[in-house]
Formats: structure tokens, sequence, C-alpha cells
């Protein structure tokens, strides 16, 4: 039987360090928010946890990781997809070390984004600070692997980026006054959009070449914004879905621009925003019973400490749920948008 397995581990091995000209993902990396923190923020001085119940109820083993959900997010489904590991390990998780990096890993900081603003207001991991852990990973990984291998490995990866929807519910419509008094809301779409435009040319020349940015969800429709709609209790705000679908609509050209402006880059606008919508105006259609509120406590503004293991009621099947909490998606819905986003992942970067 041994003679079987040799093959079998070094045929992986070749997946994990496959080069640039055969087309394979080498590994999946993640920057953005909450939606691929895998644990980042268990680390850092920040009320912006998840490492405690009942987050992680349906996670393997049934433990809270810092996901901020009842199990895998969005990055882990993908690189289950793509044959590597189920689980994206974070960066700044010392149980990993760069071995285990090498295959995906995410930088995510849970209520960052593209504004630096943002990321102050809860004392988060900016997303230039991001990139900053994105350069000294490379350095590990090139020490460890060789220059050749590394490369191989940074030019093969897949990039997540999933980010922006706190500069809008965090900040600029939520608890940051300045940030209304300053922008319009065309003119914060522009200035985040200026910001991600850098953002993806800096990581270009550092080596990535297959990105996937996605978009925002409809955050009107979120359950803890349908609380803050006075004039039509609990139905979506119509105003912050416009103002989202103008943001995207701005990503995805500067996503385009960028495609033909940069030599070698690939990037796919993984617009998922009439997906989730569908799941919240159709519910039935997918399985979901619930789509007012999240699972966790009253479901309309619980998220993080305020989702905790005292909370008053925790549904018993969160399957049920398109919204875990208040904010963030249920396991079953970040599986039906990966398995959405999968082929088309494959199509372009297998």
């Amino acid at each position: 039987m041994a003679s079987m397995v040799i093959p079998c581990i070094f045929f992986v091995q070749i997946l994990a360090f496959a080069s640039d000209s055969e087309a394979k993902v080498s590994a999946v990396i993640a920057f953005g928010d909450s939606f691929v923190d895998t644990g980042n923020n268990n680390y850092i001085p920040t009320l912006a946890k998840s490492n405690f119940d009942p987050y992680g109820r349906d996670f393997p083993g049934n433990i809270p990781t810092g996901r901020f959900g009842n199990g895998r997010l969005q990055p882990d489904f993908i690189s289950e997809g793509f044959g590597l590991k189920s689980i994206i390990p974070a960066y700044l998780d010392p149980k990993f070390s760069i071995s285990d990096f090498a295959t995906g890993v995410s930088f995510g900081s849970a209520s960052t984004g593209y504004d630096n603003a943002t990321s102050d207001l809860l004392k988060v991991i900016p997303l230039w600070k991001e990139v900053e852990y994105y350069k000294e990973y490379q350095e590990k990984l090139r020490t460890s692997l060789g220059e050749k291998k590394a490369n191989g490995v940074i030019s093969g990866a897949l990039y997540l980026i999933n980010i922006g929807t706190n500069d809008f519910i965090l900040n600029y419509n939520g608890i940051n006054p300045q940030r209304r008094s300053h922008f319009t809301v065309q003119q914060y779409q522009d200035f985040l959009i200026s910001i991600a435009e850098n953002f993806i040319k800096q990581i270009y020349s550092l080596g990535a070449r297959k990105l996937s940015v996605t978009s925002l969800l409809p955050l009107g429709c979120f359950p803890l914004e349908r609380t803050m709609n006075m004039k039509k209790p609990l139905n979506c705000l119509e105003e912050r879905n416009k103002a989202t679908l103008g943001f995207n609509v701005k990503l995805k050209a500067t996503v385009a621009k960028l495609s033909k402006d940069l030599p070698g880059l690939n990037v796919f606008f993984a617009d998922v925003y009439d997906l989730l919508f569908q799941l919240i105006t159709k519910p039935s259609d997918y399985g979901f019973e619930v789509v007012e509120k999240g699972c966790c406590g009253t479901g309309l503004l619980e998220t993080a400490v305020l989702c905790n293991r005292h909370s008053p009621f925790i549904c018993p099947d969160a399957d049920k749920y398109v919204f875990w909490d208040s904010i963030h998606p249920s396991q079953r819905t970040n599986k039906i948008v990966a398995d959405k986003l999968l082929p088309r992942l494959k199509q372009l970067f297998l």
C-alpha cells in the first residue's frame, strides 16, 4: 500500500507548486474584512472578535475560530473547490507556519475597509497593513521554498478580495459623521474606488496575477439595516441598496480597466449582489425560511460580542437562515455563493 501513497503525495506537491505556465491555482490568498477573516482579529486588541460560542457552532469540531459565522466562509469553500485545503488559515494564527500558508492564507480583518478611517473605528487591521503582512509572507515563502518555487506560488495563487461593506455600514452610514459631512455618497464611492484601484496595482506589482474581486452585497437588506428602517420596519433600505449598486458599477468598470492596462493580469468581478438578493427575496426557492433576521439572539442587532452564548435566543438550525447574525451570512449561504462562483473561477483560472 505504501507504494500507492508516495505518488499521491508527490502529485499534490506538484499541484501546490505549479508554475504559472501550467495554469494551476497554487494557493488561495484572501484580503478583506469579516467575509474572509478566518481568525486574524483573535490576535489584535479589538472588540471585533468572534472567537467564542455560538460562533463556529457548525464548524468542523464545533469550535469558534474567529470566523464571523456559524461555520466555514467563502474562501474555505473556494479553496476546497480547487482541490486545495478546506480550511484557510489566518496569517496571524501562531498554530500555523509558512508551510501551511504556502497553499492558502487569509490576511483579512473583520471590521476593516478600503478607507483607513473605517479600520480605525474598532482598531482593526487596515488594508495597507494587510499588504505589509503579504510582503512579509512572500519573504518567508522565499526563505522556505526558494525563489523559483515561491514565485510560482505567488503568481499561480488565486487572490480573493472581499472588502467595502464596513466602509458603508460601519463608517459612512454608521458611527463616523465626518465622512458624511465631507463626502456625498457618490464622492465616497469614488474615494473608495481610487483606493481599490491602487490596492490592486500594488499587489499586482508584488506578483499577483489571478484576482477575484467580490461586489458588495445588498447592504440595505442586512438584518441590521432592516432594523434601522423606521419608515417601513424590517423592510430593506432601498437607498442603501441603490448606493451599493452604484459602487458595484464603478468597481466593475475599474476591474475591467485594470485587466486591460496591466499585462498578464486576469481579474474576475465576482458580482454576487443579484444572487444574495434572490436568496433574500425568494428564500423558499433555496430552502431558506428566515431572511429579515439572523440566527443569533434576536437576529436584529447582534454581531460580534453581542452575539454570544448568553444571547436570549439562538435558532436551532442556522441552515434555515440566510444570515447567521445581523450582518454575516450563514455557512449555508456562504456555500451557495461559493458554489455559484466556482465554475466561472475554474473556467478562468484553471
